[in-house]
């Protein structure tokens, strides 16, 4: 015999000022954290929704509050190492924070597309967007909009007024560059990211700004566009320079703007039959999880992407709830990790 199915609606807040026996409204002023409620009451209202398992709708929280509890995240070129892992470390730091994501991908970053991913995002009631932008087009952009709500920058904010989060770019160039330096090599050689990215510009600075300070006239720059494909290019040419020795600027060692082109600068290096580290030492930038496995494990740049995830977010939520006002900008230190890649011949 059939019965008829059981009441299973999901409890009220009614249901939690019954269980608790107080008024709807002094629930709901538990719920909003309001000032003017005895701790005594304040407790009981929370055992009586832990007993019910009542969940607050948040639709009808936005209509009391205002407040959505929703961010925006707008990122350029998801396919990449960085900005992919700087997307998660968003996500998790605002999970953490007790707010929902809402994420708008572009393949490229023009301001008619970052117009619309803004737009897309107020539709949906966000109260602030952090912003991956990692080429300079993109933060001439963003700079040029009147978005409705606060806007944090992601690699870039301080090259405008705009505040924002980055590793510092810089100092993890010269920690590798000084790195290679004390090694023994009288020069380091340097394959740079594409132009227009700042991260790229910023790696090349302080690889520039070591050799000039000790004395040391820079090498030409081979340019890569961050693919393993590019590095390989790159490594071919710099194998050559090291076979024929020819030049007056000797090829020991290869500063690499990313992981991924050092992949391709290794493999054009092996294939020339030149061994590594013991004739041509190789250092990266990033960590990638492959990093440490390849041949040989690469010395490498860590960069931090979880706490420029709970800087960006919480430098947002302080513009959001009038905290911090200005074009504030904040840097989170890298990490050297050194491999077998930049071993001094002999070195166990």
């Amino acid at each position: 015999m059939a019965h008829p199915a059981e009441d299973v609606r999901p409890p009220t807040m009614a249901d939690v000022a019954r269980e608790a026996g107080v008024s709807h409204q002094t629930v709901s002023r538990v719920l909003s954290d309001h000032p003017n409620v005895r701790a005594a009451t304040r407790e009981q209202v929370t055992l009586a929704i832990e007993r019910l398992g009542y969940r607050r709708n948040s639709a009808a929280r936005a209509l009391v509050t205002r407040r959505t509890r929703t961010l925006g995240v707008i990122a350029v070129n998801t396919t990449l190492y960085g900005p992919a892992s700087t997307m998660t470390g968003l996500q998790e730091a605002a999970r953490e924070e007790g707010y929902l994501v809402s994420t708008v991908n572009l393949r490229t970053g023009g301001g008619q597309g970052l117009k619309d991913a803004i737009d897309h995002l107020a539709s949906w009631g966000v109260e602030g967007v952090v912003a991956i932008t990692p080429q300079r087009s993109h933060v001439r952009a963003l700079a040029e909009l009147d978005a409705p709500f606060p806007v944090v920058t992601v690699e870039g904010g301080h090259r405008l007024d705009l505040p924002g989060v980055s590793l510092d770019q810089e100092l993890g160039a010269r920690m590798v560059t000084e790195h290679l330096l004390a090694a023994g090599h009288g020069t380091v050689w340097h394959v740079s990211g594409p132009e227009d990215w700042l991260e790229s510009e910023a790696r090349t600075a302080g690889w520039r700004a070591v050799l000039e300070e000790s004395g040391i006239r820079p090498p030409r720059v081979l340019k890569g566009d961050w693919s393993p494909l590019s590095g390989y290019r790159a490594g071919q040419e710099l194998a050559g320079l090291a076979l024929a020795r020819r030049g007056a600027t000797p090829v020991t060692a290869v500063f690499v703007a990313n992981d991924q082109m050092a992949l391709g600068v290794l493999r054009a290096l092996r294939e020339a039959g030149i061994r590594t580290p013991s004739q041509v030492a190789v250092a990266g930038f990033d960590d990638i999880p492959e990093a440490e496995y390849f041949p040989p494990p690469l010395t490498t740049v860590r960069q931090d992407f979880a706490a420029i995830g709970r800087r960006s977010i919480r430098l947002l939520v302080d513009h959001i709830e009038g905290r911090a006002d200005g074009p504030e900008h904040l840097l989170v230190e890298p990490q050297l990790i050194m491999r077998a890649s930049t071993r001094p011949a002999g070195e166990a």
